[in-house]
């Protein structure tokens, strides 16, 4: 395992119960990394689980910041937001809602775009050791793409914690600290030094990547 991160119960109690008989040691892994300012990780988010059920599979969440990533090696998205084509800017909109209407999901134009989602996503990993990464992450996702509210101010996220189960003073206390901030850090420079450039990236058994909602098809051939 060239990249040995956490393993936590979200990953059992993801596949707990839909096949019997499989250790550990017949799983597979599948890291998950993901910015929730992205609305086609919105899509890749909710269609990786239902792809995966009954397979045996364990998902890594691996929250980070999409910004940095294109700071880093992909800043040609700024020009092409600056400067679209009208006919690909177009069609873009028709295939996010083609798309949106065939995951089941609301996806609106929020009026604060692009979106600070350092916050959120340094909040993911409060999430994750409280164990509710998936509905704090689905709830960043609905509050930003579906509700059209900025997750980027402290009471949009602190409505959300208080869904999923998290006070807002712990919430805000270790997101403001130097553990999270480097957490967040990590991940985003470890995801440039293999290979990712945006938001979903994802490695089927730590070296095998693939980007985009639209690759998860390929994903499940590699698993049958």
């Amino acid at each position: 395992m060239p990249f040995p991160h956490l393993y936590d119960k979200t990953m059992e109690r993801s596949f707990e119960g839909s096949v019997n008989h499989i250790t550990l040691r017949d799983m597979r892994t599948m890291e998950f990394f993901f910015d929730c300012s992205s609305p086609w990780t919105y899509l890749a988010f909710e269609q990786i689980q239902r792809s995966i059920e009954g397979k045996p599979i364990a998902i890594e969440w691996r929250p980070f910041l999409v910004g940095g990533v294109f700071n880093t090696v992909n800043p040609s998205v700024y020009a092409s937001r600056e400067n679209p084509v009208p006919a690909k800017a177009k069609y873009y909109g028709k295939d996010l809602a083609d798309w949106a209407r065939y995951v089941g999901v609301d996806i609106g134009s929020p009026p604060v775009f692009p979106v600070n989602s350092v916050k959120a996503m340094r909040g993911a990993f409060v999430a994750i050791e409280r164990d509710v990464l998936i509905p704090y992450a689905r709830r960043v996702f609905e509050a930003y793409w579906g509700e059209l509210r900025d997750i980027s101010q402290d009471e949009v996220l602190a409505d959300i914690v208080r869904e999923v189960g998290v006070a807002p003073d712990e919430f805000f206390e270790k997101i403001g600290s130097d553990d999270y901030k480097t957490r967040l850090r990590e991940n985003t420079q470890e995801l440039v030094d293999r290979g990712g450039f945006g938001s979903p990236t994802m490695f089927l058994d730590y070296d095998d990547m693939y980007f985009g909602n639209d690759r998860i098809p390929l994903i499940m051939a590699k698993l049958s």
